[in-house]
């Protein structure tokens, strides 16, 4: 087993990760804060835009039993990469599109995936993702952690996130944790 991670913002984390903890090989997934300027971020912070933070998820997953480049396949299906700094009604740069890497080999698998994405036209307007080294990272507050799993129907739940999850299992259904 070789654990690797990855952390990845496509809009509200609780989307993000209510689709990576059904997909096989994904050992943990942790809601979070990355690359912004403010120290120990809270998600009161973040949502003011102030804070540079995009919130994200941060993945580890064993690469023997998936690799990095059906991790961003998945990434790419769930959320819309050409919207800057919004996913659907969430707006605002803690909102956006990004992959943030540990590992610098990784970087290579991230360009082939964006160029098949780019040369294949699957979306109209151009791929607005930051692909950036991870600067650093803050777990979020405990309550955001398993938010789907715990609070399926709670009103954003229900309307935005189960639509997330059903596209993924629908598109992905030989990938799903037994």
């Amino acid at each position: 087993m070789t654990i690797k991670s990855i952390t990845l913002g496509g809009g509200c984390f609780w989307c993000v990760e209510a689709v990576f903890d059904r997909l096989q090989g994904v050992q943990d997934v942790v809601s979070g804060y990355c690359n912004g300027h403010t120290l120990n971020p809270s998600y009161e912070s973040v949502c003011s835009g102030e804070t540079g933070h995009v919130e994200v998820v941060k993945l580890r997953y064993d690469s023997s039993v998936i690799g990095l480049e059906e991790v961003l396949q998945v990434f790419f299906v769930i959320h819309d990469p050409t919207t800057l700094n919004r996913q659907g009604n969430d707006v605002g740069t803690q909102y956006r599109s990004g992959i943030y890497t540990e590992d610098e080999s990784d970087l290579l698998v991230i360009e082939k995936v964006l160029s098949e994405l780019k040369a294949s036209k699957a979306y109209d307007a151009p791929i607005t993702t930051e692909v950036l080294p991870l600067k650093n990272f803050y777990v979020a507050e405990d309550y955001h952690q398993d938010y789907f799993l715990n609070h399926p129907n709670q009103g954003y739940c229900a309307y935005v996130v189960a639509p997330k999850v059903a596209k993924f299992t629908k598109t992905f259904s030989e990938r799903l944790k037994a």
